[in-house]
């Protein structure tokens, strides 16, 4: 793979800065206070430098998550190519979404914030959305299947992305105190086995 010259890399660090300070101000002061503007002034950059980067602040403000959902598909490719996929996605996935979770507090915000919001709860679909496809072209690379002519990939990824997606809700809502790598690799457990029913509760006579 080519690395990235000088100029891609500068823009790469722009984008990053403008959407870690659109991060931070969702957080810190809610999506209100979230602009073009501000998050220029706050980055010290230009109001056109954001719009050069991003169409809305939605965007701005997941796109760095974006960027660390998008890095699996690379993990990926750099697995050993004999590894099974199952055995790669168990291995690779868990721990790379609690290196990019952060912390719990925050995406309970984030979470909140999605669901009282449609412009940010359909950027949040669009970019599982562009993941899923992403995760889709990386395993068919490792099953020798095309992902336009066999499902298979793109059922997979999809199961991967929601099983991101589930395991990190629950994290962050503290509905569980199980940790976060646990709950990613027992989702994706339980779609390699199937799906199972749970077992029902036993009840007392």
């Amino acid at each position: 793979m080519t690395e990235p010259g000088l100029r891609e890399r500068k823009k790469a660090a722009t984008r990053a800065a403008l959407s870690r300070t659109a991060w931070t101000m969702m957080l810190e002061q809610g999506l209100d206070a979230v602009t073009p503007e501000s998050v220029a002034a706050a980055a010290d950059m230009a109001p056109r430098t954001f719009r050069y980067h991003f169409r809305n602040r939605e965007e701005a403000i997941l796109d760095e998550l974006a960027q660390q959902h998008t890095r699996l598909a690379g993990l990926l490719r750099e697995s050993p190519a004999d590894e099974p996929i199952w055995d790669c996605l168990h291995r690779v996935v868990p721990p790379a979404v609690a290196g990019f979770a952060g912390d719990r507090g925050d995406f309970a915000k984030l979470i909140a914030v999605i669901a009282a919001n449609p412009s940010m709860l359909a950027q949040n679909l669009l970019m599982l959305e562009n993941v899923r496809g992403l995760l889709a072209t990386a395993i068919g690379e490792r099953t020798g299947t095309d992902p336009h002519a066999d499902p298979y990939p793109g059922l997979l990824a999809g199961a991967v992305t929601t099983a991101i997606s589930l395991s990190v809700a629950h994290w962050a809502t503290d509905s569980t105190t199980t940790p976060l790598p646990e709950l990613v690799g027992d989702c994706l457990t339980r779609f390699r086995a199937g799906l199972p029913a749970p077992a029902a509760p036993e009840t007392g006579t």
